[in-house]
């Protein structure tokens, strides 16, 4: 009872309001088709009914057009979904082509060097590395049952990279030229003066015993010597990077930056025969 005492006056006014527009909607179907003239409670009914008609027609239209809004918002979301789905794929299936590409390229060099050689060579990717602090040693997927045996010469495009030391039936170790345990018989290309070529880890490696009377400089590339029957002649070592000259030493202190990007070596060649089987 309270609620309604205190609102009384609009309950009044919603139910004289409901009254008239049935009112209005019972003269409308019942008047005559040739009457000229409107009552004048018509005109008041119709006068007052306008602003709520307005009111219920803007709710009606505003709320219809949130909803549309709604179902295409809704729509577009699903279609960035499954655009952005697609652009997944084909960056992806970019990325892919891309690697291949690579690989080609890679491939074609090592096949353009495997054909200058006068050696058989068995190619083997690279499928791990053992990084410990004074070793360098990569694993390859070929093994003896690919003909490959402890002591044989590795190559990459670049240069010489090292040696097997370790040979399973599928897969092989091998040292790096760079690691600290390895030294490979050498010669200056320039001046045919010989030494022996020490690993220094990923810093490359020195080049030992020349002495202080050799004609030596930055910029001097240097190659296996053949010497001592491991690696054959000629393969590129490296460039002389730093010569230095003491005067209490009797050797010069050389270092030498290898040509193979040991960091980024995947591909790789196995010397398994000195000299090219004629067919």
């Amino acid at each position: 009872m309270f609620i309604f005492r205190h609102y009384k006056s609009l309950v009044l006014i919603a139910i004289l309001f409901v009254i008239a527009i049935i009112m209005l909607s019972y003269n409308t179907r019942h008047r005559r088709a040739d009457s000229q003239t409107d009552g004048f409670f018509r005109k008041l009914v119709l006068e007052a009914a306008a602003p709520f008609q307005k009111l219920m027609h803007i709710s009606s239209t505003s709320i219809s057009d949130s909803w549309e809004k709604y179902v295409y918002l809704v729509g577009v979301v699903e279609e960035n979904k499954k655009l952005e789905k697609t652009v997944g794929e084909l960056e992806a299936e970019l990325l892919r082509y891309k690697e291949g590409h690579l690989e080609a390229q890679r491939l074609a060099k090592i096949l353009a060097f495997k054909e200058s050689l006068p050696y058989d060579f068995i190619a083997a990717r690279v499928i791990a590395k053992e990084q410990a602090a004074l070793s360098k040693i990569v694993i390859i997927d070929k093994g003896s049952f690919d003909g490959l045996r402890i002591g044989m010469p590795v190559v990459s495009s670049a240069g010489l990279v090292g040696r097997l030391i370790d040979v399973s039936w599928n897969v092989a170790k091998v040292l790096l030229i760079i690691d600290e345990n390895s030294n490979v018989d050498v010669m200056l290309q320039r001046t045919r003066a010989q030494g022996i070529f020490s690993g220094m880890g990923y810093r490359g490696g020195v080049l030992k015993y020349i002495t202080k009377n050799q004609d030596i400089a930055e910029g001097d590339e240097v190659i296996s010597s053949g010497m001592g029957g491991v690696f054959p002649k000629g393969l590129m070592i490296g460039r002389v990077s730093f010569v230095e000259k003491l005067d209490t030493e009797l050797f010069l202190r050389i270092r030498v930056a290898p040509y193979v990007d040991f960091s980024k070596l995947e591909e790789v060649l196995v010397l398994v025969a000195e000299e090219k089987r004629r067919k």
